[in-house]
């Protein structure tokens, strides 16, 4: 876990450069190929334009992180064995209203379904902060922060300059 500190670290720094949603691009039809493994099927637009596209498992990454930077991949790697953490965490970058995504999670994860696969959403990779809200949900859960504290961490950073956050339930 010690290791995965350090990309944390450096992603903070990655995000703190990144600041707003970038404008949405077409996806790219390299890459469609079937060579990965653990992929179910291939990616898919939402109607916001959001790819999203389903694996296996959370071990699965999409192939629409295959061009992505490095430590972007990281980040969608670190969301999907965060997302019973994430799911807790308001976004704050317009999501909830133009994507009706309900959680940070929603950013990176569609869903987890019963059977352990995952729809994956390409919103954050165009999302300066997403990223942040992840990141900083995350470090602050290796740092021994219990689900509120990070909540109202998230809730204090994000209240004032930003879009009105998503629909997200209180944890318990």
């Amino acid at each position: 876990m010690k290791q995965a500190v350090k990309p944390v670290i450096a992603l903070l720094l990655l995000a703190s450069v990144v600041s707003a949603c970038a404008p949405k691009t077409a996806p790219s039809a390299e890459g469609n190929g079937s060579a990965h493994a653990g992929h179910t099927q291939q990616g898919h637009p939402t109607p916001q334009g959001d790819i999203q596209e389903k694996t296996a498992s959370a071990d699965a990454l999409p192939r629409f992180l295959d061009k992505q930077p490095e430590d972007v991949r990281l980040v969608y790697e670190a969301a999907g064995k965060a997302a019973d953490l994430l799911k807790w965490m308001p976004c704050y970058c317009g999501c909830g209203e133009s994507a009706g995504h309900m959680s940070n999670m929603n950013c990176f994860i569609k869903e987890v379904q019963a059977d352990g696969s995952v729809v994956w959403d390409d919103h954050g990779t165009r999302c300066g902060v997403c990223l942040q809200i992840a990141v900083k949900s995350i470090k602050m859960k290796q740092d021994g922060k219990t689900l509120k504290e990070i909540r109202q961490t998230i809730e204090q950073t994000y209240k004032q300059g930003f879009a009105k956050p998503t629909p997200t339930p209180m944890p318990s």
